[in-house]
């Protein structure tokens, strides 16, 4: 939807027969303020085009300033290189600078360099302030509880998290963590053959090729430790922390893993709730007492009345980032007394 400094924008945006996305507006918005809302949802390619497209439309009809409000970036997680894997976060970054995006306003990105992606300005919002009231509101024995860490590299959010409910936190390290893919890739390859070049009546040797190739160490291959928990959950409530939920199957492992080392109760609990696949399923059947998420990722019908998942609103930081970027107003209360990432 297209919203302006003072009311809803008419907008209409429909996929014709050939399945191209069509957007038109209905009234003038120039030298206006333009809000462009639109989050990543299980339709993410077709989500990033239609607001490209809608961005592009404001741009051509003399927007003023364009601010696009995404509370989940799509393609966050690919924001670093894994062997030839393409950083996408940067492309995506690149396209809506391109088609005329002036500001962007989100949530939790996946790693805060995603900032650098973009040639616009950035306000990262953090939903820890409602994660955080919701535990205190809504957990009993929260004092009880230990926050853990589902890899070491959450270990500095779930840290922050422990300290402002003054409980402790562990770390689980093991096989289930995310790393790279032990397929081959041409890193172990034999070394080029020597190159003729062929010109007219004439072979010579490709200066370009080494003969006699340096000599390198062995590769050392990565072995996946087994599955351990640093820390103690021992008749404690764990409260499980990442910032995206989607396959749910791993975090299902996890709880049951924790269940065996003595936790009372397992919670999962992360901003981003995309909860893909057979996620109801998943849940039903796993050790998680309750799956907490937040209204960044619209959720279907059976997933939200499911009694098992709890969504946390985190409209009203939103709403007030934006009354404060349209008045001109500091955005630093928003960033005061916040967890870290």
């Amino acid at each position: 939807a297209v919203v302006s400094t003072q009311s809803t924008g008419d907008i209409i945006v429909q996929n014709s027969t050939s399945t191209e996305t069509e957007v038109k507006l209905q009234e003038s918005i120039r030298g206006k303020e333009v809000y462009l809302i639109q989050s990543g949802s299980k339709r993410v390619n077709n989500d990033v085009f239609e607001l490209l497209t809608m961005v592009y439309a404001c741009r051509t009809s003399c927007a003023r300033k364009i601010v696009a409000v995404i509370p989940y970036l799509p393609y966050s997680q690919q924001c670093r290189m894994r062997r030839r894997a393409c950083i996408t976060a940067k492309l995506i970054a690149k396209m809506m600078c391109t088609s005329g995006v002036n500001h962007l306003i989100t949530m939790d990105l996946h790693q805060r360099e995603i900032h650098g992606f973009f040639d616009c300005s950035v306000d990262n919002l953090r939903s820890s302030p409602f994660l955080l009231q919701y535990i205190l509101d809504n957990i009993p024995n929260y004092r009880d509880s230990v926050m853990v860490a589902r890899h070491p590299s959450a270990t500095r959010r779930v840290s922050s998290y422990a300290e402002r409910l003054r409980v402790n936190f562990a770390v689980i390290h093991g096989e289930l963590k995310e790393e790279e893919e032990q397929e081959l890739d041409g890193r172990t390859s034999p070394p080029p053959t020597p190159a003729s070049i062929g010109r007219s009546n004439m072979v010579y040797q490709s200066p370009f090729v080494c003969s006699y190739p340096t000599h390198l160490p062995n590769i050392q291959h990565k072995i996946k430790p087994s599955l351990s928990l640093v820390g103690s959950v021992q008749e404690k409530i764990a409260i499980i922390l990442d910032d995206i939920i989607d396959d749910v199957e791993p975090w299902s492992l996890l709880a049951g893993f924790l269940k065996d080392r003595g936790a009372k109760s397992v919670y999962a609990m992360a901003p981003h709730g995309i909860l893909s696949g057979d996620a109801v399923q998943h849940i039903d059947k796993s050790c998680l007492d309750k799956v907490i998420v937040t209204n960044t990722v619209p959720l279907s019908k059976e997933l939200s009345s499911n009694p098992k998942i709890s969504v946390v609103d985190v409209s009203k930081m939103f709403a007030e980032a934006i009354r404060r970027i349209h008045n001109g107003e500091s955005m630093s209360k928003l960033f005061t007394n916040i967890t870290q990432d």
